[in-house]
């Protein structure tokens, strides 16, 4: 019977004196929380935890894209696509990209996340071909004028390969290097740092009344799987990104159960991303019915992922999630001019 461990982040002070560090950035735990398939959860104390669950989960996390994994770093969302959920067709020329590249990089994010291919649900697959043509220029353009490390968005290795000699430090990949099983080997061979994202199905049929045993733990397997097939492939774990995929082949409470317990997925010795700016379970929630009227539900999300200790938040709105978390941070921990 497998057994999962999920801490309870805190950040409170008086620290007790045996609590533990959480990835070695600001939160501790005391206690975690004890899941089991075929029993009730159970709340234990940390220092009755198997000794590699709480070194692994009190480790810290190395820098991804030279980016530190000791705070919550923003990754900006670009799409150069004609048909996103949110901006499609915005920013698909290559000036307007950039553009917003700047506007993002200016308001505080600390990695750009280029995407040519639309995941929503219901999309359908674009060319290689086509999507080299729209994230090449975007990306080059960044990386060599913005001082912000570049994410390529993507689940084929070709693209991958133009958008890594155009400048991106990073390879994000929605199918969890399912999709083209070249392209782990490709980060591998470059030493690129990797996000591996949890989806049921592909962005075609994965809204298609989509089932789980138990969301939670069924995604952490998945996660579990896929970063040990990244380490045989020659991706080291301080080097992955996991990605639990708000969103992708997930109804509504699917969601907010995987956003109840994100701490869980610490568990796995990687920093975890976060990615649910605007996406319709807001909408749902809020009445919120378009994608540009959900930015304080998408904020409201973030910030409770920042307090579960989620090392990277991927959102549309940088400059009003950044200052959400600058107020939240200076009420938790004290407020710094200039940090």
């Amino acid at each position: 019977m497998t057994t999962y461990y999920k801490p309870l982040p805190r950040s409170a002070v008086p620290r007790p004196a045996d609590a533990c560090d959480l990835a070695g950035g600001p939160f501790w735990f005391s206690e975690a929380v004890v899941l089991r398939r075929d029993a009730p959860p159970e709340t234990i104390s940390a220092r009755h935890l198997p000794d590699v669950v709480r070194a692994r989960l009190s480790a810290p996390r190395a820098p991804i894209a030279g980016r530190d994994m000791g705070q919550v770093t923003l990754m900006g969302i670009l799409n150069v696509t004609p048909d996103s959920f949110s901006d499609g067709g915005r920013y698909l020329d290559p000036e307007a990209a950039v553009a917003q590249a700047r506007r993002m990089a200016e308001d505080g994010a600390g990695l750009i996340d280029v995407g040519g291919e639309s995941t929503r649900p219901g999309a359908e697959t674009v060319p290689v071909d086509e999507e080299i043509r729209r994230i090449e220029g975007p990306i080059a353009a960044i990386a060599a004028g913005l001082g912000v490390p570049v994410s390529i968005d993507t689940r084929k290795t070709p693209v991958a390969e133009a958008a890594v000699t155009a400048g991106a430090a990073l390879v994000n990949d929605v199918s969890g290097f399912t999709h083209d099983p070249d392209l782990a080997r490709f980060c591998a061979a470059q030493d690129l740092p990797v996000c591996v994202m949890h989806a049921q199905g592909d962005p075609q049929t994965m809204q298609h009344a989509p089932r789980y045993d138990d969301v939670r733990l069924d995604v952490y397997d998945f996660l579990e799987a896929r970063v040990a097939a990244l380490e045989t492939a020659g991706i080291p774990r301080d080097r992955i990104l996991v990605d639990p995929g708000i969103g992708f082949g997930k109804t509504l409470e699917h969601n907010l159960t995987l956003l109840r317990d994100i701490a869980l997925f610490h568990a796995l010795g990687c920093p975890i991303l976060l990615g649910a700016s605007r996406k319709k379970f807001i909408g749902t929630i809020s009445k919120a019915d378009t994608a540009d009227t959900r930015l304080a539900g998408s904020v409201s999300v973030a910030l409770h992922g920042a307090s579960q200790g989620v090392q990277v938040i991927r959102v549309h709105d940088v400059a009003e999630t950044r200052q959400a978390l600058a107020l939240w941070r200076a009420i938790e921990w004290g407020y710094q001019d200039g940090s």
